[in-house]
């Protein structure tokens, strides 16, 4: 790139030290040192005077927005796997390429599903909060803070990609059976070596299972997927986990099956409306009924800086002429 014009590169939020600073180095790199969300003035901004846009998930990349930007910008790097906050079909109709970062947040968002998975039933956040409140621990008791084990139990996963695959063989470590609903049946070394049992339906699976994880994307057909419907389904010792996106599940219809006693509890970490949050879950997480976590699945610095990598990756490519390894095509979404 020596001799050419950097490209600008408005970068939305503030990511690690090491990747902004090797931003710096190759790029005329804008950032967010103050590290709040854009306002929509200021995105539409960003947008007419840049080259290359690197938003977040907590950015609205809409065809709106898209329609403003100027003739300068080409790429959108997403920092982030999921695309579903950006217009992917608006911005190829303008002739900006989309990319984002795939395979770097997998081992660490399952890590956080067992880790949810775990919580919930066993009452953790709760036997925390004992020890830390304002009554003393009056020490242990043979039939007090029960939860329930998961050894043994079935495992209904929704969405066996990278994510719902590395959550299925920690989970068959701690001695769950693996259960699983996806678009297409995965390879049969993968079902084998797994022991895993495949449903094309989606509902069947639901009845069945004692924990059901959500590790699908979110796109306009899995909105709501699992609805007050399909909610209604599971058993009432069942336990939801969600590490993907909040409006998979009808949150509504989630918080007032919990509430009658319906299912037994959820672990989430992603929201319907976030960063608004329900105020019935709150409610719910004080009486021990769900553990609630504000969207940290893949928040390791480790997996940060890959993300970052990835988008440097992407954007060198990009203004090299080459096609970039990331790119997502509006086909995918």
């Amino acid at each position: 790139m020596a001799g050419k014009k950097k490209p600008l590169v408005v970068i939305t939020r503030k990511l690690p030290d090491l990747v902004e600073t090797r931003m710096r180095e190759l790029f005329d790199a804008r950032l967010n040192v103050e590290d709040r969300p854009m306002t929509q003035p200021e995105l539409v901004a960003a947008v007419k005077e840049a080259d290359v846009l690197v938003p977040t998930v907590t950015d609205q990349i809409d065809a709106a927005l898209i329609a403003q930007a100027g003739d300068n910008l080409k790429l959108i790097a997403n920092f982030g796997n999921g695309v579903d906050k950006i217009d992917v079909e608006a911005a190829a109709k303008k002739g900006i390429t989309v990319t984002n970062t795939p395979n770097v947040l997998t081992e660490d968002t399952a890590d956080m599903t067992l880790a949810l998975m775990l919580a919930v039933p066993r009452r953790l956040v709760e036997g925390a909060n004992v020890l830390t409140g304002d009554k003393k621990w009056a020490g242990w008791s043979p039939t007090w803070m029960l939860g329930r084990r998961i050894w043994g139990k079935r495992l209904g996963i929704v969405g066996m990609g990278r994510i719902g695959t590395a959550v299925a063989r920690r989970a068959k470590a701690f001695g769950l059976s693996i259960h699983y609903h996806n678009r297409h049946r995965v390879l049969p070394a993968v079902e084998d070596g797994l022991e895993a049992t495949y449903w094309e339906s989606l509902d069947q699976m639901l009845a069945r299972m004692d924990i059901i994880s959500v590790n699908c994307p979110s796109t306009p057909a899995t909105f709501h997927l699992l609805s007050a419907r399909r909610l209604a389904l599971l058993q009432p010792t069942a336990y939801v986990v969600n590490t993907a996106r909040g409006d998979i599940i009808d949150e509504e219809a989630l918080v007032k099956l919990i509430q009658d006693g319906k299912i037994a509890g959820a672990g989430l970490d992603v929201y319907e409306h976030e960063p608004a949050l329900n105020a019935k879950l709150l409610k719910l997480a004080a009486k021990g009924k769900v553990v609630l976590l504000p969207h940290m699945g893949s928040a390791t610095l480790e997996g940060r800086i890959d993300m970052g990598e990835k988008v440097i990756i992407n954007i060198r490519a990009f203004v090299d002429g080459h096609r970039p390894p990331d790119r997502v095509l509006p086909l995918r979404v």
